[in-house]
């Protein structure tokens, strides 16, 4: 009777592991736009994690404050998967346009010691892959959105900008310059895209302003979260310069758990 007690225990144990992988399974094969609110914030924090794990070699500790804004931003993302009538691009038309770019964007950083996906998901947060000859509003061009000046300082011509290779190993050394910069801090790739957006000398102020020995797991969760305290705050383009880039490469990275067919964009490059 007791060995019959353990078969019947041991079979009962196994039937609750197969329902519970099963119901896990469902979750995670369940598109994100079906996903309940607290998935939908699971499903987040861990691919954001994902992400930081492949373009950094440590690990992200990012704050619950940090993850919503990444989720914000990728539920902007998410809303462009529909024509809602804003005049902005559809997400599919971005995806399509990154897959044409891939190769070029991924080999170009990983030739500067800099991560492909860095690379590739950097034009997307600047320009959507749209290589923009007339200048912007603060005058840059391109697929990175240089301005001419800072292009200059890189080696390259207002029209060598347009040259899509040419300014993906510019900006893939302007990021490597900056890592090297933020080398003491474990999210010196986060800290380095920030820079990108706000330039590295405003990113050193910041740091030195905020980020302590108490605080400094997440720096860049500190600058997002305490902006209000700096001395010259950030704008609203660097409140979310950082979280727009991790929800693209999410998007990009995982394009079927949002109901699309296509693999990930890094399966378009070269190496990731």
């Amino acid at each position: 009777m007791k060995l019959l007690n353990t078969l019947v225990s041991g079979i009962a144990v196994v039937l609750c592991l197969t329902a519970f992988e099963g119901s896990a399974s469902a979750q995670a094969t369940r598109p994100y736009q079906q996903m309940s609110g607290s998935e939908r914030a699971i499903f987040v924090s861990a691919s954001a994690k994902e992400i930081a794990r492949r373009i950094s070699d440590s690990e992200y500790q990012f704050t619950a404050s940090f993850e919503t804004e990444i989720q914000t931003a990728l539920d902007s993302y998410v809303q462009r998967l529909a024509d809602n009538g804003q005049g902005k691009t559809n997400a599919r038309v971005i995806i399509e346009r990154g897959q044409s770019q891939a190769a070029t964007l991924m080999s170009g950083f990983k030739a500067r010691g800099v991560s492909p996906l860095i690379g590739l998901y950097l034009p997307w947060i600047e320009s959507e892959y749209l290589n923009l000859s007339s200048p912007a509003e603060s005058g840059s061009i391109g697929m990175f959105q240089f301005l001419p000046q800072t292009g200059m300082t890189l080696g390259l011509t207002p029209e060598e900008l347009l040259d899509v290779e040419k300014a993906t190993d510019a900006a893939a050394r302007y990021v490597a310059s900056s890592m090297k910069k933020f080398d003491q801090d474990k999210m010196k790739e986060a800290l380095a895209l920030l820079a990108y957006n706000r330039g590295d000398g405003n990113v050193k102020s910041d740091i030195a302003q905020l980020v302590n020995e108490k605080n400094n797991g997440c720096s860049i969760c500190v600058l997002t979260e305490q902006r209000d305290k700096l001395k010259k705050p950030l704008n609203a383009e660097n409140i979310h310069y950082v979280p727009r880039f991790f929800a693209a490469a999410i998007f990009g990275e995982n394009p079927q758990a949002f109901g699309l067919t296509s693999p990930p964009l890094s399966s378009f490059g070269t190496g990731n």
